[in-house]
């Protein structure tokens, strides 16, 4: 048999083995790849970084009110966007619609300091305002207090 290769069992039992091998590698690596965890977003709280007191702050309210109800929701922030605005501390107080989603609304403020942020927020109207909306929002707020840089 000149050219032709013969196997012994060794030689079987070896390219056996060797392919055992290479399919259990295979294995574990698939193994590995999925149970490996998955990196869901992890949502994580933005650095504070504690300004002086006396920086300018500018406030940013994404409100999102249900359909039909967008006129009840302009009258009842009218009288907070009155008030606001007579605070000795805010500078500007104007809501904003969406000319596209008819729905969605944004205040944007601006005020002299953190002092004026806190009072604000624990003015009576404010409070009455939340509870006068809140049957008309069709989910949370998105609010952002921004320090604005390089103001004093």
């Amino acid at each position: 048999m000149a050219g032709s290769i013969k196997f012994t069992y060794y030689h079987k039992s070896k390219l056996i083995m060797k392919t055992k091998i290479l399919l259990l590698s295979v294995v574990i690596v698939v193994f590995a790849v999925s149970c490996k965890p998955k990196t869901t977003p992890q949502v994580t709280q933005p650095e504070i970084a504690v300004q002086p007191p006396d920086f300018k702050k500018m406030i940013t309210a994404k409100v999102y009110i249900k359909p039909g109800r967008e006129a009840d929701f302009i009258e009842a922030a009218k009288t907070i966007i009155e008030k606001s605005n007579s605070e000795e501390g805010c500078t500007f107080y104007q809501l904003y619609q969406d000319p596209y989603i008819k729905t969605n609304f944004m205040f944007v403020e601006s005020y002299k300091n953190q002092a004026a942020v806190d009072f604000h927020f624990a003015t009576p109207y404010f409070t009455e305002f939340g509870t006068k909306i809140a049957d008309m929002i069709s989910q949370p707020a998105e609010i952002k207090v921004i320090d604005v840089a390089g103001e004093k």
